[in-house]
């Protein structure tokens, strides 16, 4: 089950939305594979936080989609450094009453707290 909010988690977050001025939108998934070929000519051009640390968490959702059990301190972490860019797009779609970008961090931000619930779950709770 684990495995699964995992998977969910790591699908979710490429389906924020952004835009910004004067003309620009895209989907997270759409933005990193510009990204990665930006990367390729110049990596210190793609060397933001709000860049690496989504990335990073990314890669640790997938590296804890091939442990059995996944250790909860990846899951975590990984939901964390996805999250903090999550966080941001949905405050930003609040203050600009921006229904699209709001819209696209409920699936992760909803995932992410039942992540948490069932971590934080005493074991003989169920």
């Amino acid at each position: 089950m684990i495995k699964l909010f995992n998977f969910l988690l790591l699908l979710s977050s490429f389906f924020g939305y952004l835009e910004w001025p004067p003309d620009n939108h895209g989907f997270i998934f759409q933005l990193e594979a510009e990204i990665l070929q930006i990367a390729k000519t110049n990596a210190s051009s793609v060397a933001h936080p709000f860049i690496l640390l989504p990335f990073t968490g990314q890669v640790l959702l997938l590296i804890s989609l091939f442990q059995s059990p996944p250790k909860r301190w990846l899951t975590l972490t990984g939901m964390l450094c996805i999250g903090l860019l999550m966080l941001l797009l949905f405050v930003i779609g609040m203050l600009t009453t921006h229904a699209g970008i709001v819209a696209s961090t409920l699936p992760y931000l909803l995932i992410s707290f039942f992540v948490v619930r069932i971590n934080f779950q005493k074991k003989g709770s169920l």
